[in-house]
């Protein structure tokens, strides 16, 4: 009987965590006090959102000093998302800030099917509509390329490499032929089977802080192009 109570107390705890999870499926409830903090703060005109999943929200614990040196940066990433949810919480965590850059990094939970099968063309269809909805709220675009994988260590039953080749290529296609600044992680950081360098992660998936170490340049470079353009 006791084992009995346990176990349905058990699958009572993971349903409401579950309807918990349902009912803010795009997690807009993670920054939302911290969104109110900053937008209280009307002097704080060159934020720069860094919008993104794991790869992203990982970046601030394993490098807080980039952060604290460049801070500007509003680190935006929620682990294990994807584009859909991301358009989702887009208004709210990078629209409402004002920033004047958004540096998107997604795709990753997409071809792992995070939330589902979607082709490579509705991923890019979410980036764009990301890209139109910071485009019509007068904020420059920065679209970064999706990092290398060999396997994801949570659906081993995937092979992700070549396609995540594919969808760097719509992205960066899609990059070119609208004028957006296209950051390219990938090149940097493949190795010859479009896995991650060694030692560049931990998992074949995210960064180690050499991994993050080769990103910084790269993005901080990419901010500057884009600042310098006219």
């Amino acid at each position: 009987m006791k084992n009995y109570l346990l176990l349905s107390l058990i699958l009572l705890i993971i349903n409401l965590k579950s309807q918990e999870i349902s009912k803010d499926w795009a997690n807009l409830s993670k920054y939302k006090s911290q969104n109110i903090e900053l937008m209280k703060d009307t002097l704080q005109t060159e934020r720069i959102v860094l919008m993104g999943d794991s790869i992203t929200e990982g970046w601030l614990s394993f490098d807080s000093t980039f952060f604290h040196t460049n801070k500007s940066l509003i680190n935006r990433g929620i682990s294990g998302q994807t584009t859909q949810q991301m358009v989702l919480r887009f208004r709210q965590d990078v629209v409402n800030l004002k920033p004047q850059i958004v540096v998107i990094h997604a795709g990753t939970n997409d071809i792992a099917e995070n939330t589902g099968p979607i082709t490579l063309n509705e991923i890019l269809e979410n980036l764009k509509a990301m890209v139109e909805l910071a485009k019509a709220n007068k904020i420059k675009v920065i679209l970064a390329s999706v990092l290398p994988a060999k396997e994801f260590p949570w659906r081993k039953d995937l092979s992700p490499a070549e396609k995540i080749v594919s969808l760097n290529k719509l992205i960066e296609e899609y990059a070119i032929s609208n004028d957006i600044v296209y950051l390219d992680y990938f090149s940097n950081m493949s190795d010859s089977s479009f896995g991650m360098k060694h030692g560049l992660s931990y998992d074949e998936v995210h960064p180690t802080l050499d991994g993050y170490k080769v990103m910084e340049p790269m993005l901080i470079n990419a901010i500057k192009n884009l600042l310098d353009k006219k």
